[in-house]
């Protein structure tokens, strides 16, 4: 294979980043200043380099993170180290909307723009800024970057900021025991990937925004659970009681309060019995798709090809979804023991945890409880002394609404662009690295937690008979306490809306986010559960509840939600390519028109949303012309 090779070289900083994540180079051909030219007749080949291309996106990261761009020698070493095309890496590199391929300044601040800021009047924000560094995207005289950004996943604080900044890690930001997982030497003690500072602003304002990037170093905020939980610190709550109550850093603190009670019991109780307990309990995916999570782990635990993963999809970007966000920053133990005790399930020995590039607290914190728990004796060798080995690996995101989709994950995790496969075959067949996975998101892995402690049957007696247990669910928009809140399945939009603070002036709802469905101000009587919204004629989703007043202009948000899944969509089929960027047109055009002036294009509307639902491969095409029909057909949008 020819890698085609150009002419330019890596900084010594660039370098450095890479060598930090990789260790030395072992030859010439790597890229060994040290060496002589005989040693170019040696290189990795194979199965040896086919090994290390999953280590392409930590090294982005690390030479993204460390100068804040990837330069074409940057690129170019990097592949060297791998024996990857740099062809192939230039298209994953630019996959990534956190990755730049052209300089910019060390420091970026990030504007969200997406539908829960945008109904808290982002545009100001946007407006403020640019009136005073300029438009989006180009470098300001302040020495940074300001650019909008999707969803950030801090809706509950609308409008929500972003600063991150690049340059080498010092062990104080990096926090205790932080290193990254999976380095080759296994000895590194911070982690190369891992930023120099950001901040999080949020509510933000102009001002707050502008000192936060010119801050000389700032560091992730701490904030008060019951800025996001509501109900923190209230008797009852089973996936939500340890927020605002436990350290998140202290294990013994989250074993004081029943932690690792569940993997006692697994061990108790063996994988077997742990797959029936979860069977048993009813329990489904929380991240949309409702698949039974007992009989997709109880299938891949079957089959003969080893070894088996786990993946645990936290890279939320559902516009408006940010529960998983709260449980890895407030109980990072518990995700940690919910993988473990899925692993034991499934005969996997290594898990890999996908996490939102935009959520650096929760990386901070999830590392930390890492580190600890293998520390303990609660992770990797001899579990517990029970014989079982198993370990967790982060793998970052960068910054792809795409990759929530399970392959389009496997496909990042393994070095490749984040774009689905076909199925079959399945997962549970054939997932990561060719080999039978389980993929959960962070609500359904801890739902696993009080499945063991209380048992399945009292687990099942929560909720309905359809849906069971509890359910996280994402308040946002124009309520008075947005946040996360927990129900049974069965409650009434009504009366999660009771508990947030409707808005006087209510005029929609819109439930799923972006790929979900608006319902009437006169529908709150719709069943949460997935069998009520269903027979409503929409959809339960992530949990995602967005809630509009008549301030806000609806065709706008129709607008937001097609510029988002034109801009998110990988590309790679044509009903989604084409038919995103079709339905942008179309709402562009009657942004302002009613009546017969919209009609046609409301036809064309119509016929482009049925070819991408009908046509496409995965659910981004699939789902995203659901919010704007209803929108249309619900709502009367453009009547």
């Amino acid at each position: 294979m020819d890698l085609h090779f150009g002419d330019s070289k890596p900084t010594d900083e660039e370098r450095a980043a890479i060598d930090a994540l990789l260790g030395p180079p072992e030859s010439a051909w790597e890229g060994a200043s040290d060496r002589t030219d005989t040693d170019l007749r040696w290189a990795r080949g194979g199965r040896a380099a086919r090994e290390r291309r999953d280590l392409l996106l930590p090294g982005l990261h690390a030479v993204n993170d460390r100068v804040g761009w990837i330069s074409e020698g940057a690129l170019d070493y990097l592949c060297r180290r791998l024996t990857v095309p740099p062809a192939e890496a230039y298209g994953v590199a630019t996959f990534y909307s956190m990755f730049s391929m052209k300089p910019r300044p060390a420091t970026v601040l990030h504007v969200c723009t997406d539908l829960a800021c945008a109904s808290r009047d982002s545009a100001s924000l946007c407006a403020g800024l640019e009136a005073r560094l300029g438009p989006a995207g180009t470098p300001s005289g302040a020495g940074f970057l300001w650019e909008k950004s999707p969803c950030l996943g801090l809706c509950e604080r609308a409008p929500a900021a972003l600063v991150i900044r690049a340059g080498a890690p010092t062990s104080a930001q990096v926090g205790p025991g932080m290193r990254l997982l999976g380095a080759l030497s296994g000895e590194d003690p911070v982690a190369p990937d891992v930023t120099r500072a950001t901040a999080v602003i949020a509510p933000a304002t102009v001002e707050e925004a502008i000192v936060a990037a010119t801050a000389p170093e700032t560091a992730p905020e701490e904030t008060a659970a019951a800025l996001s939980v509501p109900q923190a610190g209230q008797d009852g709550l089973v996936l939500l009681k340890n927020i605002g109550v436990i350290d998140p850093y202290d294990l013994d603190d989250y074993r004081s309060n029943g932690g690792y009670t569940a993997l006692r019991t697994a061990f108790a109780i063996g994988p077997a019995g742990v797959i029936r307990e979860v069977k048993d309990s009813g329990l489904v995916g929380r991240g949309g798709a409702a698949f039974p999570t007992g009989v997709k782990w109880g299938a891949t635990a079957s089959q003969p090809d080893h070894p088996h993963y786990l993946v645990c999809n936290a890279d939320e970007s559902e516009p408006g979804t940010f529960k998983d966000r709260v449980i890895m920053e407030g109980d990072p133990y518990a995700l940690i023991e919910s993988m473990t005790i899925a692993g034991y399930a499934i005969g996997a020995r290594q898990g890999y945890l996908y996490l939102r590039g935009e959520y650096p607290r929760a990386l901070e914190r999830l590392t930390n409880a890492i580190e600890t728990a293998r520390a303990r004796g609660l992770l990797g060798e001899n579990i517990m002394g029970q014989g079982y080995d198993f370990d967790i690996e982060i793998r970052r995101g960068a910054g792809a609404y795409i990759c929530g989709e399970e392959t389009a994950l496997f496909n990042s995790i393994e070095g490749y662009r984040g774009e689905p496969r076909s199925k079959p075959p399945f997962p549970v067949e054939k997932g990561l690295f060719g080999k039978p996975t389980v993929e959960n998101n962070v609500e359904t892995l801890v739902n696993v937690l009080p499945i063991l402690t209380m048992g399945a049957q009292a687990f099942a007696a929560i909720g309905t008979e359809k849906s069971t247990g509890p359910k996280l669910f994402c308040v946002s928009g124009n309520v008075e306490r947005p946040g996360i809140y927990e129900l049974p399945f069965g409650a009434t939009l009504g009366d999660l809306l009771e508990l947030a603070g409707p808005p006087e002036r209510l005029k929609a709802v819109l439930l799923g986010g972006a790929a979900g469905g608006f319902v009437r101000a006169d529908e709150l009587d719709i069943p949460l559960t997935f069998e009520g919204t269903r027979a409503a004629g929409t959809t339960l989703g992530s949990g995602v509840v967005l809630a509009l007043d008549d301030s806000v202009p609806l065709p706008r948000m129709l607008l937001r939600i097609a510029e988002f899944f034109r801009d998110e969509s990988c590309g790679q089929c044509v009903p989604c390519r084409v038919g995103t960027v079709r339905q942008e047109e179309a709402l562009h055009r009657i942004a302002d028109r009613t009546g017969a002036a919209a009609a046609n294009d409301i036809a064309l509307l119509r016929e482009v949303g049925a070819a991408m639902k009908d046509a496409s491969i995965c659910g981004l095409g699939q789902t995203a012309w659901n919010a704007v029909e209803s929108a249309i057909d619900r709502l009367g949008a453009y009547e």
